[in-house]
């Protein structure tokens, strides 16, 4: 044999150091590439959970579809995989369902809680959002294409969608699938502009907008995968995490939301029953309570009288009148300060009205509309103790809204009453006579029953006003009216016509019953002795005249000349009695 050649040896040591360096170079390398891979894998995960903690944020402060997010991506996840797209674009369409309405933090609450349409410059404030929600996503390092289907989840297969018109194939696929879906939970759930449709009108709608809205492969492969997904769905909306932040976030917005009903509601009522009653169905969203009541302030007699109450034992409560100071609500007017946890039969005892109770708890807040004291607001509840600060913080809230609007409902009230109202006999006037003989002639028409009219003058007043004075004239109008207020039946209606002239409505009364009516007033007021001033006596006399609906008219012009003319009539008729009884020899003076 013959000896290794020494080059042999050095070549086969290099060679193998070589392989042996390669080797560990190789491991090295694999081993800083699985550490990359885990760290992205990791920086991944992290990134996920934010996206999901701010998406569960965002559904929080929805207050009419919670967990809406999870329901989107579960459909959008779905027709993705059934459109055969990549596991990258999959994860795309998901994290991007998660986050397609982040942009929504830019909407002001109150746009997206409206239940009336929007205007068109609350529409452009809601436009803003897939560009807002695109803008946000865009500085985090998504391992997959997400800010472009954020940004196009409202563009139209047609071309007239937002931001940018796109159509057709030029909006991204992923965007494609998370407009269909959208729409299709939007239609299914409660919102505050439109009750939740049924499922199967909602898929006639979608197939309808099908090469419309949508992109029509994409609506047929939500047709076919839907009723799969539906189970998926719902077990997402259990599956999602509750913590003690994402609850405050919903019970802060929640508030937000009611309190904004309440105050849509102050606004679409003018009478104070009405706005109360709409008040009192918002305000058990925020503010439960067994029963609540409004106390308005007379000024005049400082006191508190209930003036509205619904729910358990209102009809105790309606009855109370408290004075300054006097009880609980006479406390808080007083005071001008919350109470909160009272008990309710105080109230009753302050006022004389020892009767049993259900309620526990009261909670009563002051409406103050500038420094003017409104009346107070109270709730009670059957449950002792019941109400928390929280509460108190809320209604406080709430009657700073409402204390304005029910000093405008009182004027409104007041003001209504003063323009059907004559100032000087306190009688309906003419306005509102006009109106109740239109209602009674509607009425008598329809029932084929009969309706009078009885037109009254004051006979010499004319002398009375020259003699004493339009004052003492002006109380002579006075008697007269409370004599004919008190001698008509509750439902008919007495009224100050113009001057010293008079009008009863007769409901259901005919000839016979109008005549005998007439004689008894015109009898009434002979008999009233006046005193113009001390010492001195007056009698007073009316003449009166009947017209019957619809035997001498069918309208209440017709009816009231008639009416009239007879009037006259009879004055003429009673003068000429007068005269001839005074030209008679031996009558009495």
């Amino acid at each position: 044999m013959y000896p290794p050649l020494p080059w042999l040896s050095t070549s086969l040591l290099l060679v193998t150091g070589g392989l042996y360096l390669a080797h560990r170079t190789y491991r090295a390398l694999r081993r800083r590439l699985d550490d990359e891979r885990q760290r992205a894998r990791q920086l991944s995960e992290l990134h996920l959970a934010t996206i999901e903690a701010l998406a569960l944020a965002i559904d929080a402060r929805d207050q009419t579809a919670r967990n809406r997010i999870r329901r989107v991506q579960v459909y959008s996840t779905g027709v993705a995989r059934a459109l055969r797209m990549s596991d990258n674009d999959i994860d795309a369409v998901s994290t991007a369902a998660l986050l397609h309405d982040v942009g929504k933090l830019a909407v002001p609450d109150y746009i997206l809680a409206k239940p009336g349409p929007l205007t068109p410059e609350e529409f452009q404030k809601v436009r803003i959002h897939p560009q807002v929600g695109a803008d946000i996503v865009s500085a985090v390092p998504f391992l997959h294409p997400v800010t472009p289907l954020i940004l196009a989840h409202h563009e139209r297969w047609d071309g007239h969608g937002y931001p940018a018109g796109l159509s057709g194939e030029s909006i991204p696929l992923g965007a494609r699938i998370l407009c269909v879906v959208d729409y299709f939970d939007a239609l299914t759930s409660e919102r505050p502009y439109q009750r939740a449709m049924p499922i199967e009108t909602a898929l006639l709608l979608l197939q309808q907008e099908s090469g419309k809205a949508f992109d029509p492969r994409v609506v047929e492969t939500f047709l076919q995968v839907r009723a799969a997904l539906s189970d998926a769905a719902e077990r997402a909306n259990g599956d999602v995490p509750s913590s003690s932040s994402v609850t405050e976030i919903a019970h802060a917005h929640r508030e937000i939301f009611e309190l904004y009903q309440i105050a849509q509601t102050m606004g679409t009522s003018l009478g104070l029953a009405d706005t109360m009653a709409l008040i009192s169905s918002k305000l058990t969203n925020l503010v439960p309570f067994t029963a609540s009541a409004l106390f308005l302030h007379d000024e005049a007699t400082q006191s508190l009288s209930c003036r509205f109450a619904t729910g358990g034992d209102s009809e105790l409560i309606q009855q109370l009148t408290l004075r300054s100071g006097q009880g609980l609500t006479g406390w808080v007017g007083r005071n001008r300060r919350p109470l909160v946890n009272g008990r309710p039969a105080a109230d009753l005892e302050a006022a004389g009205a020892n009767l049993p109770t259900t309620l526990q708890s009261a909670l009563i807040c002051p409406l103050v509309w500038g420094e003017r004291l409104i009346g107070t607001l109270a709730v009670y509840h059957v449950s002792p103790s019941f109400y928390r600060d929280d509460h108190r913080r809320l209604l406080e809230r709430v009657c700073e809204q409402a204390a304005a609007v029910i000093h405008n409902a009182i004027v409104f009230e007041q003001t209504q009453e003063a323009s059907l109202t004559d100032a000087l006999t306190g009688l309906p006037n003419t306005r509102s006579m006009l109106m109740h003989l239109g209602r009674e002639l509607a009425r008598a028409d329809r029932l084929t029953t009969e309706v009078s009219l009885l037109v009254m003058d004051l006979n010499d007043f004319k002398a009375i006003n020259d003699t004493y004075g339009h004052h003492v004239g002006d109380r002579a109008l006075r008697e007269v009216a409370r004599a004919l207020r008190s001698a008509v039946r509750p439902y008919d209606i007495c009224v100050r016509y113009a001057g010293d002239e008079f009008i009863v409505v007769l409901a259901g009364c005919g000839r016979d019953e109008a005549e005998r009516k007439r004689l008894e007033l015109q009898q009434l007021i002979d008999e009233i002795v006046f005193e113009p001033s001390a010492g001195q006596r007056v009698r007073l006399s009316i003449s009166a005249g009947a017209a019957v609906f619809p035997h001498d008219g069918e309208q209440y012009e017709a009816l009231l000349t008639t009416a009239d003319s007879r009037m006259y009539e009879g004055k003429h008729a009673r003068k000429r009695g007068a005269t001839e009884h005074q030209l008679t020899p031996g009558a009495p003076s």
